[in-house]
């Protein structure tokens, strides 16, 4: 075992000069620590997110309701700068109060409808549109287990493993240890479900997808940790199937870069309003 020996004080204090990556964007407190209006566009959907495996799920669902037809899911995508602290900002925190992205209103009623947490958002906009959660009672508990398993899951994945191997400021045997043995189980967890499945929960594509897909599924493709070799994911086959299946979906592809900063030119985008700001960016 490596690493220093740590003995916790009697009182735990915030050390805001840790230089841990991303260290800034986290504080023991809730509330604004600012005044700040949210921009407003002429869409009923006005979604303040970023290109986290979190947010790329609502981003992904729009699309997906968008490429079905669903004129009504129109939205305009705007992007939250976490590491400057824009989700702590006063009108963000008013639709959540917890400071994380995404962050949803729906303006199309008598008055506007605030959701936050990805998974929530997702339940209501398949509720509102009727598409990618069964009506059927089996099917659709099966659905809500697999979208609850993974928001539960998830982060022994991210702020987990994802902090200790990708970000922490020095390399620790053992908390690595500790979330890659997490990690693994829950690959093998989903390899055996789609084994026999074609879907997370079942033959239908459903939100239990959109909300796997943006974190077990890149993570198998090598595209968040760069831990493949380490985790050993081309063993898990069924799940890498399930992932490059996913990939080829339209409104994956789509809903993959609004609000993403990142990456090569045709596969980021800040800020969406309309089908051609995706259209644009893909074609280059």
């Amino acid at each position: 075992m490596s690493g220093k020996v740590y003995q916790p004080p009697k009182v735990w204090t915030w050390d805001q000069s840790s230089s841990a990556k991303f260290a800034n964007i986290n504080r023991p407190i809730a509330g604004a620590t600012h005044d700040k209006e949210l921009p407003i566009g002429e869409h009923p959907f006005q979604l303040h997110s970023l290109a986290t495996p979190n947010g790329v799920k609502v981003t992904i669902m729009f699309e997906e309701l968008l490429a079905l037809g669903v004129k009504d899911a129109e939205y305009d995508a705007y992007i939250v700068d976490i590491q400057e602290g824009e989700q702590f900002g006063s009108d963000f925190v008013a639709i959540n109060p917890n400071s994380k992205i995404p962050a949803l209103i729906d303006r199309s009623g008598a008055s506007p409808v605030k959701i936050f947490e990805s998974g929530a958002i997702l339940v209501y906009l398949a509720e509102k549109f009727g598409h990618f959660l069964p009506e059927e009672p089996a099917k659709r508990a099966e659905v809500m287990a697999w979208l609850m398993w993974q928001m539960g899951a998830t982060p022994f994945l991210g702020g987990g493993f994802g902090h200790f191997y990708a970000y922490a400021p020095e390399k620790l045997e053992y908390p690595i240890n500790r979330y890659a043995m997490e990690v693994k189980r829950q690959l093998d967890v989903l390899d055996k479900q789609l084994a026999h499945n074609a879907f997370i929960a079942g033959n239908e594509y459903s939100i239990a997808d959109i909300a796997v897909w943006p974190w077990y599924g890149l993570l198998v493709q090598g595209k968040i940790y760069e831990a493949g070799d380490f985790l050993e994911v081309e063993s898990y086959t069924n799940v890498l199937r399930w992932a490059n299946q996913i990939n080829q979906r339209e409104g994956v592809k789509r809903g993959r870069i609004v609000n993403r900063v990142w990456g090569a030119e045709n596969e980021k985008l800040s800020n969406r309003h309309c089908a051609n700001d995706i259209d644009e960016v893909l074609a280059k």
